[in-house]
């Protein structure tokens, strides 16, 4: 049984896009076999993969209003290991379509129930706020993993995620666990970046990655190029950091 991990921080712009394209295809590499969910409408990790996001039939979005089979909607292989479910600005209307919808919670959940096993990792994208989509997303999920920037406001809103996480193990995925927080965009050359590890290490009795994400300039290229770094720059800091994230995340729970 493979673990479904969601990527989650309702703050924009603090990795989870680069983590969920880096992380996937550092496990693929690692010889796991690796489907991605894109569950945000901006659709960043869809075209983070080479993928034309604009064009088309078979999203997230037609898979949660039942216009399409999960089958369908995969698309498979985009690189070696990694398949993806993608999404586009359509999906920005999913919470109007589900007004009323019974259940609405668990649709993807049930859907993702139907393929689970074919994985050994599943990655859930989420959009940066708490709305139905990432309802979806962790009910769906084994764990949440919380990438935090190291910059001076990294602990502002992680409260609110955390209280998010809790109640929805407590109402509706008694399984959820919060996998762990891993730093992004660290700058080794500034005391802020340093500060703001310590200051989350004493605060947050959580578990943190050892592995740390270095800003990096090739990391910051590879989407452009429609390629996660291991492809792009195999040897870059970037590159190096997520493959070292991956080691952990499989060591984690032996996977």
């Amino acid at each position: 049984m493979g673990r479904t991990i969601a990527i989650a921080n309702q703050k924009g712009g603090v990795g989870k896009t680069t983590t969920s394209i880096n992380l996937s295809a550092s496990l693929a590499e690692k010889g796991k076999k690796v489907l991605v969910i894109d569950t945000d409408p901006q659709g960043n990790t869809t075209s983070g993969f080479g993928i034309n996001k604009n064009e088309l039939d078979n999203t997230v979005y037609e898979l949660i209003l039942g216009e399409c089979s999960i089958q369908e909607s995969i698309i498979k292989n985009i690189v070696p290991g990694v398949s993806i479910i993608p999404s586009n600005v359509n999906l920005a209307a999913t919470e109007i379509e589900l007004i009323g919808v019974d259940k609405k919670e668990f649709i993807l959940r049930n859907e993702v129930d139907w393929i689970k096993d074919q994985y050994d990792y599943i990655i859930i994208d989420c959009p940066p706020s708490l709305n139905m989509l990432t309802i979806n997303a962790m009910t769906t999920a084994d764990s949440v993993l919380v990438p935090i920037q190291c910059e001076y406001y990294a602990l502002e809103g992680l409260s609110q995620l955390i209280h998010t996480v809790n109640l929805v193990k407590e109402r509706l995925n008694p399984d959820l666990d919060i996998e762990g927080v891993v730093f992004t965009m660290y700058d080794s050359r500034t005391n802020l970046s340093m500060q703001v590890v310590e200051n989350v290490k004493s605060h947050l009795n959580q578990n943190i990655y050892k592995t740390v994400i270095p800003r990096n300039i090739r990391l910051a290229e590879a989407p452009s190029y429609g390629m996660p770094i291991n492809m792009y720059d195999a040897k870059s800091a970037g590159a190096e950091a997520y493959l070292l994230l991956a080691d952990e995340v499989i060591n984690r729970k032996g996977v």
